[in-house]
């Protein structure tokens, strides 16, 4: 899975992230978005870095990735953009979505099913489990509200 599988599924074309403008951003409304690596284009490894979405993309991309503001996840982008000087070589694409977080889960199982993982800048996702109770912790009954009687 690369930038030109993502092609094929409906992603527009990949503008560079330095040069992006208000006037090339989609509209308010949900969107799943790829980060890619310019520089990875057409080699071995996945050239894809991030795959994310958005109900406000413009507030995502302007107001998170390149103004700071936001997650843990957003804020870590920023500091790779600008610290690591990835600004220079990352580029964006985005296709609209009904549902964005199926479609971008759907994406990311995808990746992971070919590549083994996630792409670098996404968080490794967490299993949920449910907890088993110990055997020796029994379950509780619940508390029974006593009335004062009056006489």
């Amino acid at each position: 899975m690369n930038s030109k599988t993502l092609k094929e599924d409906g992603f527009i074309d990949f503008y560079p992230l330095k040069e992006l403008a208000f006037l090339n951003m989609p509209k308010d409304e949900g969107h799943v978005f790829v980060l890619i690596d310019r520089t990875l284009t057409d080699k071995p490894t996945s050239d894809i870095l991030y795959i994310g979405r958005a109900r406000k993309p413009v507030k995502k991309v302007f107001g998170g990735y390149l103004g700071g503001a936001g997650g843990r996840t957003t804020k870590k982008i920023h500091k790779t953009l600008f610290n690591d000087n990835y600004i220079e070589k990352t580029s964006i694409s985005w296709m609209a979505s009904d549902n964005p977080r199926t479609t971008q889960r759907e994406l990311l199982e995808k990746f992971r099913s070919i590549h083994g993982e996630y792409p670098p800048w996404n968080p490794p996702r967490k299993v949920a489990t449910k907890k088993k109770p110990n055997a020796s912790q029994k379950p509780r009954k619940p508390a029974v509200r006593r009335t004062q009687r009056t006489q």
